[in-house]
């Protein structure tokens, strides 16, 4: 080796340039994988146009082209994937066509596709609308305009119906389970008979007959609903759609790319704001939106003091000696434990000792049905506070590292107490560092799902952990979280290739959560160090 590539070596240059090129790699790759999710999470709100392929034997197949593949066995020739839809006629959402076996492909004008509230999407052709019995308009063109003017009455009726189910019909069934753990309460202390418990029963009476006035009435508002479309699919079949059943109906091979552009935003705003429905495979997220960003912040208030507290006691109080190295030490390993571990404690822990314990003190009426004694979104939270603890203490230690032990001498110098030099000098010009650790906390919690399966998040969960009753905020309810929502969908669906677009778009929404929050963090994080910074040349 020449004298002049020794030198080239011993410069260092070239490991310059690997890592340089590694973490280029990296970026690309990163980039690689976020432009996927989202090419295939964005699209999938894309009003596509429908193709009717017309094939050699004259059969027609009608859908949405989706996917187009070489065939293994077969060089040069190609297949491709069509959403079919009409699940519950052709029993499976997509078919593959050879493109050999094509000889004509067109989109005809008359077709619309149909988001309903079951069995996914119908595509096909309007023969008729009925109102009852009776045809009110025939054809494609007079169908449409009737199945347009006559869908917002219809979702008029659906909101209407939920909104009775989940508020008065809500409230009463609230009510009375009140009154039932109050009369249980009571008959646990002896009584069984007297003024108190002839009260309740008067009022679960009151109660029950008001439950069967809703009932009747969203009898009488399903029976109202008595308008359906007819619906014309390939080969022959038809589907007699009820209004109410039916969410919204669109054209796409004659909209403009304008149309398609509203009709995308519509789309999404209703997968950001709408209930899940056929098993979390069509409609929105938000209740796992809600239940995420309620998870994030709760672990958030949570592990910040922890982490904090410990931190300051390890750093500005403890003597520093064999015991604190070994619980610096303990500290770390921690960060190394699997998510699922502390599944486990938590389950152990915080649902069945300190949650069995509150159930036995203070609602034993409810038992043998655990109140805290089971997963809610409580020891989810404290479950991921301890897994994203050692973080923030990390951040913390290495922030107090950092600051110059003459801010301390000074302020002591200045007649300050210890307390009063850490909350003053000490405190604020750690928390940047604090945040830097909240920051990494939240990325991490947020993203976690094996802890949160054993400790409260559910498929579906029939209720918020905030409503309005009374305490407004439920700790001990089940909830839903976009990263069980994505495991759900993509894995446990019963039709997960039809599922895959909603798993792309909820991960994207993940990410955009995560990205938020941290954004929000750092934003903070950098107005603290600039005024401290500031501050200290004052």
């Amino acid at each position: 080796m020449s004298a002049g590539a020794r030198q080239f070596w011993r410069s260092g240059e070239p490991f310059i340039w690997l890592t340089g090129g590694a973490l280029a790699f990296a970026l690309v790759l990163v980039l690689g994988l976020l432009g996927l999710i989202a090419a295939n999470g964005l699209g999938f709100f894309w009003p596509a146009d429908v193709v009717r392929l017309t094939l050699n034997d004259g059969a027609k197949v009608t859908g949405i082209l989706v996917e187009r593949e070489s065939i293994a066995d077969r060089p040069g020739q190609h297949r491709v994937k069509l959403k079919v839809a009409n699940r519950d006629l052709y029993g499976a959402d997509f078919r593959w066509v050879d493109e050999a076996a094509i000889a004509s492909r067109e989109y005809p004008p008359d077709v619309v596709v149909m988001e309903r509230t079951e069995w996914g999407l119908l595509i096909g052709t309007i023969k008729e609308v009925r109102e009852g019995d009776r045809v009110v308009a025939a054809g494609s063109g007079p169908g449409l305009a009737e199945v347009e003017r006559r869908l917002p009455n219809a979702a008029r009726a659906r909101r209407e119906i939920k909104a009775i189910e989940k508020g008065e019909v809500g409230a009463i069934n609230h009510e009375q389970e009140k009154i039932r753990l109050r009369l249980r309460s009571l008959t646990l202390a002896g009584t069984s008979s007297g003024p108190e418990v002839e009260a309740l029963q008067s009022e679960m009476t009151v109660l029950q007959a008001r439950y069967q006035a809703q009932a009747a009435r969203l009898t009488e508002l399903r029976g109202q609903q008595t308008a359906s479309v007819v619906v014309t699919a390939e080969g022959g079949k038809e589907k007699d759609l009820p209004f109410i059943q039916l969410v919204h109906v669109d054209t796409p091979n004659t909209m403009s790319v304008v149309g398609k552009g509203t009709r995308y935003l519509a789309r999404v705003w209703e997968f950001v704001s709408d209930d899940p429905r056929e098993s979390n495979t069509e409609g929105g997220v938000f209740p796992a939106i809600f239940g995420t960003v309620m998870l994030v912040l709760i672990m958030s208030v949570i592990v910040t003091p922890l982490g904090v507290l410990a931190a300051f006691y390890l750093r500005e109080y403890a003597r520093q000696g064999t015991f604190v190295s070994a619980v610096r030490i303990a500290v770390n390993n921690l960060a190394g434990v699997p998510s699922i571990v502390f599944g486990v404690f938590g389950v152990g822990f915080f649902i069945y000792f300190v949650g069995g314990t509150i159930d036995r003190v203070f609602f034993s009426e409810a038992l043998p049905s655990p109140t805290f004694g089971t997963g809610g979104v409580l020891w989810a939270s404290l479950t991921l506070a301890l897994l994203t603890v050692p973080v923030v203490i990390v951040a913390t230690e290495e922030g107090l590292a950092a600051i110059p032990r003459g801010m301390r001498e000074a302020s002591l110098a200045l007649g300050a107490t210890k307390l009063e030099t850490t909350l003053r000098v000490v405190l604020p010009a750690v928390m940047p560092s604090i945040l830097t650790g909240l920051i990494l906390a939240m990325a991490r919690a947020a993203g976690e799902v094996a802890p949160l399966m054993i400790t409260g998040v559910v498929k579906l969960a029939p209720s918020l952990p905030i409503d309005g009753f009374w305490p407004f905020v439920h700790f001990d309810r089940k909830f839903m979280h976009l990263g069980f929502h994505i495991y759900d969908v993509g894995f446990q669906s019963p039709n997960v290739e039809a599922a895959k677009p909603m798993v792309y778009a909820t991960a994207v929404l993940l990410l955009l959560i995560v990205v938020l929050l941290n954004l929000t963090a750092i934003i903070v994080r950098n107005r603290l160090r600039k005024k401290y910074r500031t501050s200290a040349f004052a």
